[in-house]
């Protein structure tokens, strides 16, 4: 074999173990959100409570991955992705041992900033591979992470059906997660260097950070990024409690609908990729807003298990190609700082976290069908942000990519 078929090899490898990290923080976040009422009713959990479960940990790891992804472009990136990977299988085995709320919340607390180390960081370095194709590169990872999504629902149902329950899908997670680690440190990291070939310090770091922040066109991203979530990973953590306490079905049935909702979203995944060949990304996401500006009130309004079932499933298929490329927007924002990316994501939404808190104290209050029309803001926000045109993109002064 070629030393060329070697390396294309090792690359290959590298980007799929990049991918399957994602794939199994997406299995996690999958079954998570299918199984919250059963978490609720086995450890007695109320909406406040599950609210604080969604914000305070997302609240904690905001403080800490700002360092994280500065780090990550000075050259400690393998540590922290290993690193977080061990800290990511202790979290999962502890939320399967959890037996009230405050472990629960401990081991979220200790899983959160371990995703931002071992996976937002994996994502970063996916980016670094080829960065003419950011917003390409994203849509791999984001169908990565609807599979990882569905497999997750799928899965809980089929561990409920043999007789088990939630712990174990956070068990197969921990096992899962310590094979990848292994995977992981067998993988060469490129480091990062300036200009001039020197090694980035971290103050260098800090000031190239901050340069970016000042820049208005880094800022739009950021925040559409940050709005977009409210109707995928914002409104998911609701759909089974909303279904099953609202629409008054039963468990299984709300399993129903959240398959329909990650399932579509998983097809929407898989044809945006050819999609983005043909078409040119904002394009396709200014016309995807405009439709979940209209479906989304239908959603909630429209009475009935199945048109409501439905119109998600529209709804799902229609956003799916926010998050990658809004995300690969922010990257290709910012060259050679993809470490960086990662922590102006988590300054510039350190509210972000305290939403799924204020829905749920909302919910408490004035009942959860009330407090979800507070997710209309995000089309609402983002048909006035998306430009028309794309700023041309300014290089990175101080780094290259890593």
């Amino acid at each position: 074999m070629s030393l060329r078929a070697v390396l294309a090899r090792r690359a290959s490898l590298f980007v799929f173990v990049l991918l399957a990290i994602e794939l199994l923080d997406e299995f996690i976040y999958g079954a998570r959100e299918a199984a919250w009422p059963l978490i609720r009713d086995d450890l007695n959990l109320n909406y406040a409570q599950i609210g604080l479960l969604l914000a305070v940990p997302a609240l904690f790891a905001s403080f800490i991955e700002p360092f994280l992804g500065i780090l990550a472009d000075t050259g400690k990136r393998r540590v922290l992705i290993l690193g977080g990977g061990l800290l990511f299988a202790l979290s999962c085995l502890l939320s399967a041992i959890s037996r009230d709320f405050t472990l629960l919340l401990l081991s979220f607390m200790l899983f959160y900033p371990a995703s931002g180390a071992f996976v937002s960081l994996s994502q970063a370095t996916l980016m670094d591979i080829d960065p003419a194709r950011h917003e390409h590169n994203m849509a791999r990872w984001t169908l990565a992470g609807s599979l990882g999504v569905v497999a997750g629902a799928l899965g809980l149902g089929a561990l409920v059906l043999l007789g088990f329950g939630w712990r174990e899908v956070f068990l197969l997670a921990a096992l899962w997660a310590l094979g990848l680690f292994f995977l992981v440190r067998r993988m060469t990291f490129p480091q990062p260097q300036t200009e001039d070939g020197a090694e980035i310090g971290f103050m260098q770091a800090v000031r190239s950070a901050g340069r970016a922040l000042r820049r208005r066109e880094v800022w739009r991203w950021l925040l559409l990024l940050e709005f977009s979530d409210f109707l995928l990973d914002i409104l998911h953590g609701y759909l089974a409690l909303y279904f099953v306490d609202v629409v008054r079905v039963s468990e299984s049935e709300a399993g129903i609908a959240i398959a329909a909702w990650t399932g579509i979203g998983l097809m929407g995944d898989v044809l945006l990729i050819p999609l983005l060949e043909r078409v040119r990304g904002l394009t396709y996401l200014r016309y995807s807003v405009l439709a979940s500006l209209i479906l989304y009130p239908l959603f909630l309004l429209v009475p009935g298990f199945w048109p409501k079932v439905v119109i998600l499933a529209l709804l799902g298929f229609g956003n799916a190609g926010w998050y990658s490329i809004l995300q690969g927007q922010v990257y290709s924002a910012m060259p050679g700082q993809s470490g960086t990316v990662l922590a102006l994501n988590n300054l510039v939404g350190f509210i972000h976290p305290l939403l799924p808190a204020i829905i749920g104290f909302a919910a408490e209050r004035f009942g959860l069908d009330a407090a979800l029309w507070l997710l209309w803001s995000a089309p609402i926000v983002l048909l006035l942000g998306i430009p028309r045109r794309t700023a041309p993109t300014e290089p990175a002064p101080d780094v290259v990519s890593s």
